[in-house]
């Protein structure tokens, strides 16, 4: 019996095999028709689909204020530790003291773009970006840093 199996599984993957050489034979030989879309060239003005999940990042609007407390709820959600956020203690004018932002640290080589940081975050904070090139000599230029020099947060967001 296992040995039938084995060479009835021998017959059949030698058909697929000799389909497929078929096919890429009769595209070498006929070169007119080319099915292979070539990479982009218009990287810059390429606009991707709205579902299009590309890396997380963090709107920052004209005067450098971005959405983000600190609340730490996109680490939480974040599966493999992709997030490290990083917080101080800012002393407000009426003398307490709040947590707030410091730096937002993002591993893409770790990010599986799960979506669940941006569902987690109360204050719509980060998005995926429309970024799809990501390959890069040296891993240590995967980790980012989203909160920008000399960011605050925006007036009225809690």
């Amino acid at each position: 019996m296992f040995l039938k199996d084995y060479i009835g599984t021998v017959v059949k993957s030698t058909k697929s095999l000799l389909k497929g050489m078929k096919l890429t034979g009769h595209y070498f030989i006929h070169q007119e028709k080319i099915l292979t879309e070539e990479y982009p060239d218009n990287r810059d003005t390429l606009v991707m689909f709205d579902r299009f999940k590309g890396e997380v990042t963090m709107p920052h609007d004209e005067n450098n204020e971005h959405r983000c407390t600190g609340c730490q709820a996109c680490e939480i959600a974040c599966p493999n530790g992709t997030i490290k956020i990083i917080t101080k203690q800012e002393l407000q004018p009426d003398g307490k003291k709040k947590k707030a932002l410091d730096t937002f640290v993002y591993h893409l080589e770790l990010c599986t773009l799960c979506n669940m940081c941006i569902s987690a975050c109360p204050s719509d904070a980060i998005k995926m970006g429309q970024t799809f090139e990501h390959s890069v000599y040296d891993k240590r230029q995967l980790k980012k840093s989203l909160n920008k020099p000399g960011s605050k947060l925006m007036e009225g967001v809690e």
